[in-house]
């Protein structure tokens, strides 16, 4: 059974925030959490993602980005990454955790059936922040109809 769920993606100030956020309001009986592989460690949320989220009515304004540890890790019954580089720098990190580790974007339709890699959209333009937005909101609708929300 699934208690708690780790989103990670590079900085934990842009994906794996909004992710975080999208699924702490779909499962709220679930423990959420996220870090970055190379955070940003103590930023908050990049504006342009913090505006979307905002939009859509979730809460970012408290979260301050923090590095991946091993205690996190342990703790976690799946942690959901952003793409499959990730995955397997997540796999040769920490090998015991190989298992629970799968991609936000898994179960997103793609032309292969495969799900989709959720592309970095730090320091890109706005475009590129809405397409993300709309992709980890449906990821996240899909993890949700998964995981009993």
């Amino acid at each position: 059974m699934i208690h708690g769920v780790l989103v990670v993606c590079a900085g934990n100030i842009c994906r794996s925030p909004v992710g975080e956020a999208l699924l702490r309001q779909a499962l709220p009986g679930l423990k959420i959490a996220s870090a970055g592989l190379g955070a940003l460690v103590g930023h908050g949320v990049e504006p342009t993602a913090a505006r979307l989220a905002e939009a859509d009515g979730l809460d970012v304004s408290g979260h301050r980005a923090r590095q991946l540890e091993e205690f996190m890790v342990r703790e976690a019954d799946l942690i959901l990454v952003m793409s499959e580089g990730q995955r397997l720098a997540l796999a040769k990190r920490f090998p015991f955790a190989t298992g629970k580790v799968m991609r936000f974007g898994h179960w997103v339709p793609s032309h292969d059936g495969h799900g989709v890699d959720i592309p970095d959209p730090y320091r890109r333009d706005e475009e590129v922040f809405v397409r993300v937005h709309c992709t980890l909101t449906e990821a996240a609708r899909l993890w949700q109809a998964r995981l009993g929300g």
